[in-house]
């Protein structure tokens, strides 16, 4: 296991090294960042000025290390819109982000790998069918038609919840319900598929010839095997929440980290930017890592791999 971990934690290591590169070149890459932060009206003069000043007349390979190297300590530079560090901008942001993404994916396996389960066992049911128009909903329904919908009846018509803020817990709930429910199908769907499959093989079967309970064969046999591809589809969608709650986070008006990448790419805030996409890029590949490490213990086979 300890061998398997540390293979893992190789590859994590130079996949972020990879994203960190690429994320900082996509700035570069879609233009000069000395013209975006001059703006239109700026001069030749103007330009060049800024260039100089901020570093951008110096070789790509340079400036990069550089960045690599303060991002390593924690330090993204100063944010040109702003005007302050670019960490503590993130950092007063992150935990509303965080919050929002713990609560988001917990919501959606709370209910979505029970009805996965529940379908699994009582195929072409009421519950089966059920389950398939939340999933089919889900993916039809846009976050943001749904999260308007949930302040008209619940914030503006019953007046139960709040429908903007971060104040208390209360805030979070209706978000949650958006978030959480735009990731529930895929996590339905493929618990439901594993049950199936896992359900129909020998040594189920074998299992319940030897007589062992319903609920032994449900839960150490048949679901700790089916539920390692949610285990990673987890990982994934986690990841997304705390990277594409831009959306939600704007409904609500809850100011975390993906509202401020909505600022930040609104106002050429380059070293905001360029922070914001490394530390939503590691969000994935510790997620992942992580996802990896609980599969290969609830499935010793794959630590050979």
């Amino acid at each position: 296991m300890l061998a398997f971990i540390l293979k893992r934690l190789g590859l994590a290591a130079l996949v972020a090294l990879t994203v960190s590169a690429i994320s900082f070149s996509l700035l570069y890459i879609a233009g000069d960042p000395a013209s975006a932060i001059a703006g239109e009206s700026a001069t030749d003069a103007d330009i060049e000025a800024i260039r100089e000043y901020y570093g951008f007349d110096r070789p790509l390979i340079v400036q990069y290390l550089e960045w690599l190297i303060n991002a390593l300590q924690g330090n993204f530079g100063e944010s040109y819109y702003f005007e302050l560090p670019v960490s503590q901008l993130i950092a007063d942001r992150l935990s509303i982000t965080m919050m929002l993404g713990v609560c988001g994916i917990s919501f959606a396996l709370l209910f979505a790998v029970p009805l996965g389960v529940v379908a699994a066992l009582r195929p072409n049911s009421f519950i089966d069918r059920f389950s398939l128009f939340l999933s089919v909903m889900g993916q039809a329904m846009p976050s943001f038609w749904f999260g308007l919908i949930l302040i008209v009846i619940f914030s503006i018509n019953l007046g139960w919840l709040p429908a903007s803020g971060a104040s208390s817990w209360r805030h979070f709930i209706l978000p949650t319900i958006v978030l959480g429910y735009y990731a529930m199908p895929a996590i339905m769907r493929l618990t439901r598929t594993g049950m199936l499959e896992v359900l129909s093989a020998d040594y189920v079967r074998t299992a319940r010839a030897k007589g062992l309970s319903q609920r032994k064969i449900l839960f150490k046999h048949a679901l700790r095997n089916a539920i390692i591809p949610v285990v990673s589809l987890a990982a994934v969608q986690m990841g997304f929440m705390l990277g594409g709650s831009i959306v939600v986070e704007s409904i609500f008006a809850l100011h975390g980290a993906g509202y401020l990448a909505w600022e930040s790419i609104s106002r050429n805030d380059l070293p905001t930017i360029q922070a914001l996409i490394l530390i939503f890029s590691m969000f994935y590949i510790v997620f992942t890592l992580l996802a990896d490490i609980v599969n290969a213990w609830l499935d010793p086979r794959m630590r050979v791999h």
